[in-house]
């Protein structure tokens, strides 16, 4: 910089006006560095010589109309002419990063009345709106806009914002700081979920009073060229016919692009890639560049023709090309199938040829080729014998998210060669399209297993990973939900939405579930798809150790020889659940109480895990001692343990073990004791040897006793006990009136349904027996026994089949007389022998009137 008639920067608005209720305004410039000032066209010049500038110069510049409510703040960064510094720049330009924009708060004006009358207010500037570009790097927060309010010098302002991003979903997209006014955005933005948004600035005292009124603000998402033109469809089927004259219409093909429509990134242009084969043009077809439309450029076409890809640009070159290919098959013969995504051997479809020669011969078989349109080798070819059709079949599954579909160039030839001079082809072409079907598959967990490391005794509630699962049918909108499907422990829960894992207890290294540190347990997510399916996730938990287990001593219990001897010690150590570090070595030591410990006992030290315990006095009485000895590990803090070893003191022989009596009292029992031990042993044999004795003298004396009855009337063993009778009717105070015949019969009536007994009386009109006559003729019995028999064989309310029957109890006395005084009628002429052919059980009738021999 030389002097100060030299211009040394122009401003972005060289000449800038403002254009405010059709007044058009001037801008000024105001530099917040004295050396350097800004004329009102915008260029920056400096007010003294500044040739002895060593580094950069910074300053700010402030532009405002005269009565604009609007600043802007731009930063100028100046450096010597012709020096290399990274920080010289020589024009500030729209694109300045550091720029910000000030908006003030419009003054309120009252109506007000003069000399000359009312004064009609103005109105509120209009604020331009805030763009701001889509898919921005950050940093975040980035700044937007200043806001403030003329009164900040007089009064403390507070400033907020409210609206759709603020302080309403979604909300937090942008934020204000209350003192400053400086208004961020906080990530970035995507104009295809939201392209504007309305959010109203407001500026209050510290006491929450208004103090101007809201001002609007409108934010637009410029938009980006970052979405690529999509195809309605992967693949286009269309067909010509053989012969078509140029210009005919084939199909039309049609992608879109989610990018803005009015600018050129939303603009959709079309051109066709390649065409295959070449024949019998290259060039046989073109598209519409803008409608999509594909029409025949030459005639000629008389055989299958496939146009591989079609590709749509965006309209204008200018920008980064973002490119999607389309497949479009033109065909005169084609071949189509449908085959299930993750799945093999599969018959997709049946090629079907044409072929004159002699079938079943070689010159009639057809061998199948797959030329091109499977890279991968998920398909091949197989003839079948019979009918020579070539079974196109699946042979390494295929993914609907990978390839939708498949377009495949097949040549079949004969197993024979042609002969000599035919003029045919060799060979013939077809083409098949396979379309892919999209089939539900199960969630699958991207590191599996999942392994996390943490250390042991985490309280629970802690949230150890999140332990997601990714749906592979990307073009279905499914939910995946989780659930827990082993956790031996049960330490562990899933969060069902997120897949979220926590514990719900401590997590201990050393527990019966842990196996070389780690702990195991398995997940499962699950879809909402129609069928549903599921996947499986193994999670490893790494436990690092801590020192939470105390040492116990080992062993328990030992003993020593009474007299102290060379060979009379106690090697003990302890043992530990932790790991290392957290385990040996071992510090053994014998507690200060009670004193006699320390006085009667020593430890020394062997090595790291192991002690010795011996006697520090010569002689010990012999007895069983109960040592506490205080065991500490190496953890970082160590931890202690009190155990307690039973040590037998005894007599020893010369060999130094312990002698029989010696281990006796080293039981700690005395004489005393063995003796009260020898006497309850034998008391208690005494009384056993008395039980027995008086056993035997019980069986002997009931052996020995007489029987009441003559043994040989003795028929205690022949006698089978039924139920007891009791005594007579005549002579036993019983209720006999349950045996006779009910007055009403509503007991039987009300009976449930059910398996009746054989002898229950059925529940319907009684059959009319006989009525035997108070002095009946002895000529009448056989009557009346016939007559009896008779209607008891038709009555059905009779027990059935061959039971006995149930008679009831018929009192005491009866309105029949004496059966004997049919003596005192009967005629001496009366021959009773008839009763003879009756049967034995009328025997003793007939020998009473009959007059046989025996009387």
């Amino acid at each position: 910089v030389k002097n100060n008639n030299q211009s040394l920067s122009t401003l972005m608005p060289l000449h800038h006006a403002v254009n405010h209720g059709e007044i058009i305004r001037e801008v000024g410039f105001v530099s917040n560095d004295p050396n350097f000032s800004v004329r009102p066209d915008g260029t920056v010049y400096a007010e003294q010589e500044v040739a002895n500038l060593s580094e950069p110069v910074q300053f700010m510049v402030t532009a405002r109309g005269l009565h604009d409510p609007h600043i802007w703040e731009t930063t100028v960064k100046l450096a010597l002419a012709g020096h290399p510094h990274p920080l010289a720049l020589t024009k500030v330009t729209r694109e300045e990063e550091l720029r910000h924009k000030v908006i003030k708060f419009s003054r309120k004006h009252q109506r007000s009345s003069s000399a000359n009358g009312l004064r009609r207010q103005k109105r509120d500037w209009v604020i331009p709106p805030i763009n701001v570009p889509e898919n921005s790097r950050g940093p975040f927060p980035h700044m937007l806009v200043r806001i403030r309010s003329d009164q900040d010098k007089d009064v403390g302002i507070r400033y907020s914002i409210t609206g759709a991003g603020a302080d309403q979903p979604p909300s937090g997209i942008y934020n204000i700081d209350p003192i400053s006014g400086n208004m961020f955005v906080t990530q970035p933005l995507d104009r295809e979920e939201r392209a504007s948004f309305h959010l109203r600035a407001h500026a209050v005292d510290m006491n929450g009073n208004q103090v101007e009124n809201p001002i609007d603000l409108y934010i637009y998402v410029i938009d980006m060229n970052d979405n690529r033109p999509e195809f309605q469809n992967q693949v286009y089927n269309g067909s010509v016919a053989e012969g078509s004259k140029p210009g005919s219409s084939v199909m039309q093909v049609t992608a879109t692009d989610s990018d803005d429509s009015t600018t050129a990134n939303g603009m959709v242009r079309y051109r066709i890639l390649s065409q295959t084969p070449h024949s019998p043009i290259p060039n046989m077809f073109t598209i519409n560049s803008e409608t999509g439309d594909i029409v025949t450029v030459a005639a000629g076409l008389d055989r299958e023709v496939s146009v591989s890809g079609v590709q749509c640009v965006p309209a204008t070159y200018g920008f980064s090309v973002l490119k999607l290919t389309s497949y479009v098959i033109i065909k005169t013969q084609h071949f189509s199938g449908e085959v299930p995504e993750n799945k093999v051997n599969v018959v997709v479809t049946n090629l079907t040829v044409v072929d004159r020669d002699q079938p079943h011969s070689p010159n009639w078989n057809a061998v199948y080729r797959i030329v091109s349109g499977d890279p991968s080798g998920h398909f091949t070819i197989r003839t079948n014998p019979i009918t020579n059709e070539g079974m196109l079949t699946v042979v390494k599954p295929v993914d609907f998210e990978m390839n939708r579909a498949f377009m495949l160039t097949v040549v079949v030839s004969n197993q024979a060669h042609l002969a000599s001079g035919i003029q045919s082809s060799l060979q013939s072409t077809a083409g098949v399209t396979i379309s892919v079907q999209d089939v539900n598959e199960p969630p699958v967990f991207p590191v599996n297993p999942k392994t996390i490391r943490f250390e042991e005794g985490v309280p629970a509630g802690t949230t150890l990973t999140v332990f997601a699962a990714q749906d592979p049918d990307h073009f279905i909108h499914q939910i995946v939900r989780y659930s827990k499907l082993s956790d031996p422990a049960n330490w562990l829960k899933i969060n069902r939405t997120n897949g979220q894992i926590t514990t719900m207890a401590l997590l201990d290294r050393e527990s019966m579930y842990v196996k070389n540190n780690v702990y195991e347990a398995t997940f499962l997510a699950f879809d909402n798809g129609s069928p549903q399916a599921s996947g499986t996730g193994t999670l490893q938990i790494y436990l690092i150790d801590v020192n939470d287990n105390a040492p116990v001593l080992v062993p328990r219990e030992a003993q020593v020889c009474e007299r102290a001897r060379p060979n009379s010690r106690v090697n003990i150590t302890a043992s530990d659940a932790d790991a290392d570090p957290n385990v040996g070595p071992f510090v053994f030591e014998l507690p200060s109480f009670p004193a006699s410990v320390r006085r009667n006992w020593t430890i020394s030290r062997l090595s790291g895990d192991y002690a010795q315990l011996r006697l520090r006095i010569p002689y010990l009485e012999a007895s069983v001692y109960e040592i506490p000895i205080i065991v500490s590990d190496s953890g970082n803090p160590p931890l202690s343990n009190r155990s307690v070893i039973r040590v037998k003191v005894c007599p020893c022989d010369d060999n130094g073990d312990c002698s029989a009596t010696g281990a006796v009292a080293a039981a700690g029992l005395g004489t005393g004791a063995i003796i009260a031990i020898l006497i309850c042993i034998i008391i208690l044999l005494s009384m056993v040897l008395l039980f027995v004795v008086w056993m035997k003298r019980r069986e002997k004396e009931r052996q020995a006793k007489p029987l009441l009855i003559d043994p040989e009337d003795d028929v205690r063993d022949n006698i089978l006990k039924y139920d007891e009778e009791g005594g007579g009717e005549e002579d036993q105070d019983y209720d006999l009136s349950q045996l006779q015949q009910p007055e009403s019969l509503d007991h039987i009536i009300n009976k449930p349904a059910g398996v009746r007994r054989v002898d229950e009386r059925p529940v319907i009109a009684e059959s009319q027996y006989p009525i035997r006559p108070s002095l009946p003729h002895p000529g009448d019995i056989g009557d009346f026994i016939n007559d009896g028999l008779r209607a008891a064989d038709n009555d059905p309310t009779a027990p059935p089949y061959d039971s006995l029957l149930v008679f009831d109890y018929e009192g005491s006395g009866s309105t029949a007389g004496s059966v004997s005084s049919l003596n005192s009628i009967s005629s001496g002429d009366q021959d009773y022998d008839y009763l003879n052919d009756w049967g034995p059980r009328f025997k003793k009738l007939a020998d009473l009137y009959g007059g046989g021999d025996d009387d």
